[in-house]
């Protein structure tokens, strides 16, 4: 068991790095992936998904991302992941990594609802600092088989600034025909930020996208969205997810 979860874990890191490279050589968000609204779920253990995407913003804004996680057994399911992204935001390039862990509370099968709860803590890896962390509770309605809707309620704290944030999240996932998916979702974040922090950062966030599956274990997403990072833009985002 721990020999196959190291060598998945291998193959994400090795797809995680390639796809970076990719993103990197360019220019010189279960709805998972791109999507900012969380499901409940989490996979069984020795699982594990790549879920990779870049997102082009109107205002030349830009995000490449790559997520490995794998699932492991502690009494209870749980997924460890990290995610690395390079982004441009007014005309300034970042890059960071995030450690993510997520677990189920109540399971979505055989029940009307499910409910999980996720952490993460986040690093500039440009000047090694700590940039904050975040809990999130999603909780997930199975309305029928193909339809179902996700809500999402959680803090985040940004260390610059000694920000904290109380954030909030709904979406629907609706897979109205085979190998079509509809995903839309309204996400946003409230608190007492500095007086001359602009509106954008409170305003609502927004995306929406279709995802084609054409194999059970891939899907590719492409999503319009609005405001993703509170910058007031419209985006574009193309995503890949691979679970194996």
């Amino acid at each position: 068991m721990c020999g196959t979860l190291i060598s998945r874990w291998t193959i994400a890191a090795y797809c995680t790095v390639g796809f970076l490279a990719l993103a990197s050589s360019t220019q010189v968000n279960a709805a998972g992936g791109a999507f900012a609204v969380d499901d409940s779920e989490v996979g069984k253990p020795g699982e594990c998904k790549v879920e990779s995407w870049v997102s082009f913003a109107g205002n030349s804004d830009f995000i490449a991302a790559s997520a490995p996680a794998c699932v492991v057994n502690l009494g209870r399911p749980v997924e460890f992941g990290v995610q690395a992204q390079r982004a441009r935001s007014d005309g300034e390039w970042g890059t960071g990594l995030t450690l993510k862990a997520k677990t189920n509370l109540i399971p979505l099968e055989g029940s009307r609802f499910g409910l999980g709860i996720s952490g993460s803590t986040s690093w500039d890896l440009i000047t090694g600092d700590n940039t904050g962390g975040a809990i999130n509770i999603p909780l997930t309605f199975a309305v029928s088989e193909p339809f179902k809707i996700n809500l999402n309620a959680g803090w985040l704290h940004e260390t610059p600034g000694d920000l904290n944030w109380f954030t909030w999240g709904a979406g629907f996932e609706w897979a109205f025909t085979k190998p079509f998916t509809l995903i839309a979702e309204i996400y946003g974040q409230a608190g007492n930020p500095p007086a001359d922090t602009p509106n954008s950062v409170r305003n609502p966030r927004a995306q929406a996208g279709l995802r084609y599956t054409p194999v059970d274990n891939i899907d590719v997403d492409l999503i319009y969205g609005r405001n993703i990072t509170g910058e007031d833009a419209n985006w574009v985002t193309l995503g890949l997810n691979v679970r194996f």
